[in-house]
């Protein structure tokens, strides 16, 4: 569904990501783990398609529709959006492939923010926040879910109904990539990329 082979990325001339390799596929989870600047954000960028790699390749199904949840979204918050329309944006993708209304609330729901819909971004606490923008990457009817740390800023029982949903969507067929800090978050995949920091 989703594969790169031997990725290579940098910033102004250091390099992040070196012969980096994985393969995802259908129904399957995947965890990027390593430590903080080895380069998990950067690789899920390149996955997604929203980053280029300087060498090597990313190849997606044709068709395969991705879905990301960066960790930093700060342009949102200058935004004069509601919960509900924030996550709503997420379901609209054509008029044929728009999330139904009770797949959106259903969400909502269970990730215990729909009675926010009315409330601005910009007035959530963090953990309100993060649930807002996981809900907007869920509701998207997409093949791969790319999350980087999506339970960071979340209290125990948010992240154990965030693993639901995930698992939910594997066990239907789509694939999920996330990274994370959290060792018992990085034991419920499959299969684990452990990226190393660069060398000094």
């Amino acid at each position: 569904m989703l594969s790169a082979s031997e990725v290579c990325y940098g910033y102004a001339g250091v390099s992040v990501l070196r012969e980096v390799s994985v393969e995802v596929g259908a129904g399957s989870l995947v965890a990027v783990t390593g430590p903080n600047g080895s380069g998990k954000s950067t690789l899920l960028h390149v996955l997604a398609g929203v980053l280029q790699p300087k060498s090597g390749y990313v190849r997606r199904q044709a068709g395969c529709r991705v879905a990301l949840l960066p960790q930093r979204t700060p342009d949102i918050d200058a935004l004069p959006l509601t919960v509900g329309e924030c996550v709503r944006i997420g379901g609209f993708q054509g008029f044929f492939r728009r999330s139904t209304a009770s797949s959106t609330d259903s969400i909502m729901e269970r990730l215990g923010i729909a009675d926010l819909r009315r409330r601005r971004m910009r007035e959530l606490s963090g953990g309100q926040r993060q649930r807002v923008l996981i809900a907007q990457a869920l509701v998207q009817q997409a093949e791969v879910y790319v999350l980087d740390e999506p339970t960071v800023a979340l209290d125990a029982a948010s992240r154990a109904t965030v693993h639901e949903l995930l698992g939910e969507k594997v066990r239907a067929g789509a694939a999920v990539v996330l990274s994370s800090h959290d060792p018992e978050e990085s034991a419920l995949a499959g299969h684990t990329v452990h990226l190393r920091a660069p060398a000094a």
